[in-house]
C-alpha cells in the first residue's frame, strides 16, 4: 500500500515540474542564438485560407485578415533581422523594388563608414491592420506593429553610436504590403515603411 502512494507521488511531480518546464519555456521563449535562418525557411507568402477566402474578389473579411497577420508577423520579424544583419539575398522575395533600393543603399552606407548594428528581436507586442485598399487588381493592407528590440550601431573600435546593447526599446512601425491579385506568386511585397 505505501508503494502506490510512493509511485503517485512521482508522477503528480512530474507532472508539475513538466507543468513549471512548460510555463518557463513559454515566458523566456525558446531561442538560444542557435535557430535556423529564419528567411531561409520562410516560404515567402502570408497564408489565407485558400478554400474560404477569394482574394480576387476583394472579399478580405475577418479570416483573411487574421491569416494575414499571422504571416505578417512572421515576415516583419524576418526582414528586422535580415536587414540588420545586412543580409537582403533571403528577404528581396518580401520587398518592393522601392524598399528594396532604399534597404540596399542604408546597408553600403553602413559598410562603408565601418559602422555595424546589433539587433536582437524581442517580439511583436501587437499587429493590426490600420487600413486595406483595392487598387485595380493590386490589394494593399496597411499594418502597425508595436514591437520589442534591443539595437544599437557601433563604429569601426566598436564605440556605441546610437541605441543601447542592454536596453529593450519599444518600436512602432506603419508598414503597407502589396500583393497582385492577378498573380499565381503568392508573395506580398513591402511596399512602404514610416516609424
Amino acid at each position: 500500500m505505501n508503494y502506490s502512494f510512493e509511485y503517485i507521488d512521482i508522477i503528480l511531480l512530474a507532472m508539475i515540474a513538466g507543468f513549471i518546464f512548460l510555463r518557463l519555456r513559454g515566458i523566456l521563449g525558446k531561442k538560444t542564438g542557435l535557430e535556423e535562418n529564419i528567411g531561409s525557411s520562410f516560404e515567402h507568402d502570408f497564408p489565407v485560407k485558400k478554400k474560404t477566402v477569394n482574394l480576387q474578389n476583394a472579399n478580405f473579411d475577418e479570416d483573411a485578415k487574421k491569416e494575414f497577420l499571422s504571416g505578417a508577423k512572421i515576415a516583419y520579424e524576418t526582414i528586422i533581422t535580415n536587414f540588420s544583419k545586412g543580409n537582403l539575398k533571403d528577404i528581396k522575395s518580401l520587398l518592393g523594388k522601392k524598399i528594396y533600393d532604399q534597404f540596399n543603399d542604408a546597408i553600403l552606407d553602413r559598410k562603408e563608414k565601418g559602422h555595424v548594428t546589433e539587433t536582437t528581436f524581442i517580439g511583436i507586442n501587437s499587429a493590426s491592420i490600420k487600413e486595406h485598399e483595392k487598387k485595380e487588381n493590386i490589394l494593399e493592407v496597411t499594418v502597425e506593429f508595436i514591437s520589442e528590440i534591443i539595437s544599437c550601431l557601433k563604429d569601426k573600435e566598436k564605440k556605441i553610436l546610437s541605441g543601447d546593447p542592454k536596453k529593450i526599446k519599444k518600436v512602432y512601425d506603419t508598414w503597407k504590403f502589396s500583393r497582385d491579385l492577378t498573380s499565381k506568386n503568392p508573395n506580398w511585397l513591402l511596399i512602404d515603411t514610416q516609424n
